[in-house]
């Protein structure tokens, strides 16, 4: 008989958040596997479990998940849990879990902390509905290409982000979605938890006035508004004050649209219109 692939939420920052039947679970399994086994042990031996631990990430993920779906099919019994949170949300296991269901072995998922909803629960913004999309690009303009893609969808954005690029994340937001409500949720679980709310402009002041950015963050960004978009009659005057300091039309479009993240094109059309 086959085994069982469990997936085991685990704290985010607060080890008191691991579940009961997760504990469980990483007690009566014959394997763990994890991304960093060293950071799976800390978890481990603060609650006195032996299990073993077997190396899971993304660099030995395709290979990795044929000997563990091999060995539960086996009959062995197996957990995939991340360094924090609930696993496969931007973390590996993809190809684990869908290996296994393409061999007939059951996976159970064990609920628990997740950085996202526990993001999206505290940040007082739509919860009816919402969309997570990762780290959003490290680069300006892919960043700013990614949420423009997004700029029409109605509902809540919920984005991971590293913080020594929170200050560009938000001005970007701030140069294509406009004054919409964002909330920075830093070190969520944590001593130093907080929640950052106003538009980006007003967060990145508050943030850039720090000596430095740390720990995890979660971003969050409101559904569009009619006041949130971008203004394209202040754009329109912008681009007629660069004419007038000696810039082509053209090129002042492009300036005008570069940092207030409208198209080229629709800028171009209200100038000439």
């Amino acid at each position: 008989m086959a085994g069982i692939l469990y997936l085991v939420a685990t704290p985010i920052g607060n080890l008191e958040d691991i579940t009961l039947r997760g504990l469980r679970v990483l007690r009566e399994v014959d394997w763990i596997a994890c991304e960093d086994t060293r950071q799976t042990r800390k978890l481990l031996d603060h609650f006195s479990i032996a299990t073993k631990l077997v190396s899971y990430h993304e660099h030995n993920e395709s290979a990795r998940a044929a000997e563990l779906v091999k060995q539960l099919g086996g009959g062995s019994n197996g957990a995939l849990v991340s360094d924090a949170g609930t696993p496969l949300v931007s973390d590996p296991g993809y190809r684990l879990v869908a290996a296994a269901i393409a061999s007939g072995i059951a996976v159970v998922p064990i609920p628990g902390a997740s950085a996202v909803l526990a993001g999206l629960v505290g940040s007082g913004l739509g919860t009816d509905a919402f969309t997570f999309q990762g780290f959003l690009p490290p680069r300006s303009g892919a960043r700013r290409k990614t949420l423009k893609s997004l700029e029409e969808t109605d509902c809540t954005l919920i984005f991971y982000e590293a913080p020594h690029r929170i200050l560009e994340a938000l001005e970007d937001i701030e140069a294509v979605l406009g004054a919409r409500p964002v909330v920075v949720a830093r070190e969520l679980t944590k001593m130093h938890e907080e929640f950052l709310r106003g538009t980006a402009s007003e967060i990145r002041l508050e943030l850039a006035a720090r000596p430095s950015v740390k720990g995890e963050i979660t971003l969050l960004i409101g559904r569009p508004t009619a006041e949130s978009k971008p203004d394209l009659e202040e754009a329109e005057e912008q681009v007629r004050q660069l004419e007038q300091q000696g810039l082509s039309r053209m090129d002042a479009v492009k300036r005008v649209a570069k940092t207030r993240g409208i198209p080229k094109r629709e800028l171009y059309r209200k100038v000439i219109s």
